[in-house]
């Protein structure tokens, strides 16, 4: 990975992840990208949707690209020149892995929204976007169950720092046997601090330790169980709603 950014007058250099776009007008479209230099920024790409155009589909949600960007004095830049780095091609033609994509994607787009660096966690959305290519189908099970996705979306939280304290109760610091999952604590409770929070199961607790403490190319071989899976997706979203006030969209559909 490539750790730089060159300007040349208000041109920006950068690795970046397309999260996102929507159309705009007869021809361009409109990007959010999470970005190596600059974290989230937004773009025009200006034609993009002309059969002749010249980035073509270089950039399509999901896609690791290197663009340069020209920044005027809006909030969004206009691309100007794009590398593929990675197509990213086998997550979005196959309908769940797109699913799983999409969760990560608008994961990133809420819990890192501003134009700040993070070297870490661009690695991180890389690192799944690699991992997604080659994940088998769990279908009927929803993209939000799969442990890939589940994995993603903790190590977010832990790096947008909120990270959930497993270690022992987050409001009276007692040890085991634990209750339940306080999202307003920030962690694991006991019996006697369990009042209001999420129940979890055996299962529960230790899917949370392994999806957090072991690296994202490992959340398959942690075998979650489907009661595991949906007490992980619940603490997720108790997070996303205590932390940051939103619900994930794609977790919906």
């Amino acid at each position: 990975m490539r750790y730089y950014t060159d300007f040349v007058g208000r041109a920006l250099k950068t690795e970046a992840v397309v999260l996102r776009s929507f159309r705009l007008g007869e021809a361009d479209r409109v990007l959010h990208l999470y970005s190596l230099e600059r974290g989230r920024i937004g773009a025009v790409a200006k034609g993009i949707r002309k059969t002749k155009s010249r980035f073509g589909a270089r950039l399509e949600p999901l896609s690791h690209v290197e663009i340069m960007l020209h920044e005027g004095r809006g909030e969004l830049g206009t691309i100007t020149g794009v590398e593929l780095l990675h197509s990213h091609r086998a997550a979005r033609e196959e309908f769940y892995r797109l699913g799983v994509g999409l969760i990560g994607a608008e994961a990133m787009l809420r819990l890192f929204g501003e134009q700040e660096s993070n070297p870490r966690a661009f690695e991180a959305l890389t690192r799944f976007l690699d991992l997604l290519d080659g994940i088998a189908s769990r279908a009927p099970i929803q993209p939000g169950l799969d442990p890939l996705a589940l994995s993603f979306q903790l190590k977010l939280i832990w790096l947008a720092g909120y990270l959930p304290h497993l270690g022992s109760c987050a409001e009276c610091g007692g040890g085991p046997p634990f209750a339940g999952y306080s999202a307003r604590a920030g962690g694991i409770v006991c019996r006697n601090c369990a009042a209001g929070s999420l129940a979890l199961s055996a299962d529960g607790f230790a899917g949370l330790e392994g999806l957090l403490h072991r690296p994202l190319a490992e959340a398959e071989a942690i075998g979650l169980s489907e009661r595991a899976a949906r007490d992980c997706l619940a603490v997720i979203i108790a997070s996303y709603e205590e932390h940051g006030g939103f619900r994930l969209r794609t977790l919906s559909a």
